[in-house]
């Protein structure tokens, strides 16, 4: 419980990063030369198709139950911009984003497990915000197969194997040290309470267009970080949640 307290005292005497006058961390990852990328359509392309935001957060819910519909790439970008999007460049140079960060650190990458998305292959990509692409990182066979064992399926409660069944999975890894940077130990609880901002928007902007969205904390962590080249440490897997085509009740 010591952990939820927030106790800046711990800090004094502390020497982090910005206060010795080491480089900032990159707010994004570097990407290979030779790299395949997607260029996405503007958020703005997307029809809403319930606009009225204190609709949406009244009717937001977590949803398990897909049918086979692949959902469309302007709908994956704007949920890709509602989260992890950015908005705009103040005037220190920061880059302002479509959700909250402590101390503006920004310490998430959003990686997606893409099943059915109409215009994409079924494989592995990995969000780039400052330029609003996609980075193509690996094709996948059986993706069902690959969610399932990653989510560890037979063990979701309320509905077992639902993950598999959606059109994509966002998968948000942090590299703590951005964080680390500016508050040290201080940094970690700041990390979730981040993440919760990200999805809390993944499902707001889901119901903005009828897109179901299940937030997703019981997974493999090894497999999750190997499959995505992670060390598990430097950079590891926080937060999962998966998008699909509601199926009707």
């Amino acid at each position: 419980r010591a952990f939820l307290k927030t106790d800046f005292n711990m800090l004094k005497g502390v020497k982090t990063g910005a206060s010795q006058g080491v480089l900032q961390p990159a707010p994004q990852k570097e990407t290979e030369a030779d790299a395949v990328f997607i260029e996405l359509p503007a958020p703005s392309v997307c029809e809403l198709t319930k606009p009225n935001v204190r609709q949406c957060i009244g009717e937001r819910k977590s949803v398990r139950k897909y049918i086979d519909e692949a959902i469309t790439l302007e709908e994956l970008s704007y949920l890709l911009w509602a989260t992890q999007g950015i908005r705009g460049i103040n005037e220190n140079g920061k880059a302002m984003r479509t959700v909250p960060s402590a101390g503006a650190t920004n310490t998430f990458e959003t990686y997606i497990f893409v099943k059915n998305v109409r215009g994409l292959a079924q494989g592995i990509y990995r969000y780039q915000p400052y330029e609003h692409r996609l980075v193509f990182l690996k094709e996948v066979c059986d993706m069902t197969k690959m969610i399932d064992e990653m989510t560890m399926a037979e063990r979701q409660p309320f509905v077992p194997y639902f993950s598999g069944k959606s059109s994509v999975i966002f998968a948000w890894s942090t590299i703590p040290y951005r964080a680390e940077w500016t508050f040290d130990v201080q940094a970690h609880k700041k990390i979730l309470i981040d993440v919760g901002h990200v999805c809390q928007n993944l499902y707001i902007a889901g119901e903005s267009i009828e897109r179901g969205v299940c937030a997703i904390g019981i997974y493999n962590q090894e497999m999750m970080d190997d499959v995505l080249g992670l060390d598990g440490d430097e950079e590891l897997v926080i937060y999962l949640a998966s998008v699909g085509a509601k199926q009707e009740v």
